[in-house]
């Protein structure tokens, strides 16, 4: 177990005892979570309107909490008693009896922007999948799993923005999907060292990849084709996920495009290395996440003027 987690779970996990909180140290708690703990981007820049960012950090730190239970505690019995834990607590948070600083923090969220317990809950049953579910056959298998894993995520942007539809929260799950995807594939060492293969059985049956294949970390000419069809898939769910920046409030519409963007610099770093993921995983730079920022910051600039 990662040792700042373990004094997190120790501190403020099932069997500590709650303290009481206030909101506003609870607030901090959850603000200091999304600034110290990031994947490819930060969960929000400073383009993000500051009215909404401590209730980004809220949602962020609650995920963020979920994820550590199920990755960071063994696995197996102990990481789904953990999540049944987890979401136990959610319901206390629903139910106006919030103890978990997270959930205290989170509950001013939920009210303010009526959001449904159903993205929360979705999200923690793909977490209890990943001790459950080690391969998947078809693809359609691993989409139905992003539709848990992934996807909630975006819809909980779409009501912190105040612009839920059933059309924005499609085109939101094509780019979540894809987000989720471009992480598998960036990660496929990763995974299997913790004995998870997220590439469809169906897909390597097709280009001829063998389980020895993954043991023995070999980049055939067989595995490089099978990466590049998974990344040339996920890259057309970006393009057909990109009419949402649009259909978004101004104001947010330079994050959602930084994360798609995002999503996409990885897929072209897994095409630039030779689909090769098994030498070195790739990952944007610092200056190169910069660099996406910029542009982000710039093509707002020129809305704002023209």
């Amino acid at each position: 177990m990662d040792t700042n987690f373990a004094k997190e779970l120790a501190r403020f996990g099932p069997e500590s005892g709650f303290v009481p909180m206030s909101r506003a140290l609870a607030q901090a708690y959850c603000s200091r979570l999304a600034r110290t703990h990031y994947e490819n981007f930060s969960v929000a820049t400073f383009l993000l309107p500051r009215r909404l960012l401590r209730h980004f950090h809220n949602v962020y730190a609650y995920c963020r909490w979920a994820d550590d239970l199920a990755d960071e505690t063994g696995g197996g019995p102990r990481a789904l008693h953990l999540l049944r834990w987890w979401r136990e607590e959610l319901l206390r948070c629903y139910e106006g009896h919030p103890r978990h600083p997270v959930l205290i923090a989170l509950q001013d969220t939920i009210r303010q922007f009526d959001i449904p317990r159903e993205p929360f809950l979705d999200l923690l049953f793909a977490f209890e999948q990943d001790q459950l579910v080690k391969r998947y056959q078809t693809y359609s298998q691993l989409l139905t799993y992003c539709r848990y894993s992934a996807n909630p995520v975006g819809r909980l942007v779409l009501h912190l923005c105040r612009v839920y539809n059933e059309e924005r929260a499609a085109l939101s799950d094509h780019i979540c999907t894809a987000l989720q995807l471009a992480n598998f594939w960036q990660d496929v060492a990763r995974d299997y060292d913790i004995g998870r293969i997220y590439l469809p059985t169906e897909d390597q049956d097709r280009f001829g990849v063998s389980e020895a294949d993954f043991a023995n970390r070999r980049s055939t000419p067989e595995f490089l084709a099978l990466m590049r069809f998974e990344v040339e898939r996920t890259r057309d769910l970006f393009y057909r996920g990109y009419p949402l920046i649009e259909r978004m409030p101004r104001e947010v519409q330079s994050d959602i495009e930084l994360f798609l963007r995002g999503g996409l610099g990885i897929l072209d770093k897994i095409e630039r290395c030779g689909f090769d993921v098994w030498r070195q995983r790739p990952e944007l730079a610092s200056w190169e996440k910069a660099v996406l920022l910029g542009g982000a910051l710039w093509r707002r600039v020129r809305t704002s003027l023209f």
